[in-house]
């Protein structure tokens, strides 16, 4: 079984859609790493792997919405896990144009063009997202490969709203109440938040085609 760490039910189902014939069980974390963490733990049993995968924010300005990231190793403050040599190389080879670099695992959700700017001068991730870490911090403690299949869902020079943050529940569904909140509070985020939601479209499809590729059978 490939337990696969994501981050919302949206990528949840698709993912487990792909690889169910991989027996491949997906885990939301909501955007909360601790929950994540728990929860990835709970379903350990009978996992051979674990899979980061869904969207995340570029890093490198190269990197544009709907690019295919393959994670070769992650980044932390004080941590540093490469993924599985032949995994990523199979994925590489099932994903034509997809970029490798090392990706930014993230306890929080990385708003503005000038925090991921930061974030990339510090260790040269190309991506952030915030479930990788957490998934590298599992496999390693049980001794499992590793990978990260990333699609990019907002450039590095693109800042989003803070609505974003409101719009992922604990469970990983849509708050939509939180986002309607949030733009209640301050209306002026509405053209960015509609870009947002463009870009997240863009993403969702070329996310479907990678984790169809990636979770094909061999």
């Amino acid at each position: 079984m490939i337990l696969a760490a994501v981050g919302m039910q949206r990528e949840a189902r698709l993912v487990e859609r792909h690889g169910a014939g991989l027996g491949v069980r997906a885990v939301a974390g909501g955007g909360r790493e601790a929950q994540l963490k728990a929860r990835l733990e709970a379903a350990l049993d009978g996992a051979d792997a674990i899979l980061s995968i869904g969207l995340g924010g570029a890093l490198d300005p190269l990197l544009e919405v709907g690019d295919v990231v393959v994670g070769s190793e992650v980044l932390r403050p004080r941590g540093r896990w490469e993924t599985d040599a032949v995994w990523r190389d199979w994925l590489l080879g099932r994903l034509p144009g997809a970029r490798s670099g090392p990706v930014y695992g993230s306890g929080e959700m990385v708003l503005s063009a000038l925090d991921k700017d930061k974030l990339r001068r510090r260790g040269g991730a190309v991506l952030v997202d915030m479930e990788s870490h957490v998934a590298a911090q599992v496999a390693a403690a049980r001794g499992l490969p590793l990978a990260v299949v990333r699609v990019v869902s907002d450039k590095a020079a693109a800042s989003l709203p803070e609505a974003v943050r409101a719009g992922i529940a604990a469970d990983g569904g849509m708050d939509l109440m939180g986002v309607l909140g949030a733009l209640a509070r301050d209306p002026r985020q509405l053209p960015a938040l509609i870009r947002v939601g463009r870009d997240a479209d863009l993403a969702f499809k070329a996310l479907d085609l990678a984790a169809s590729r990636a979770l094909a059978r061999p």
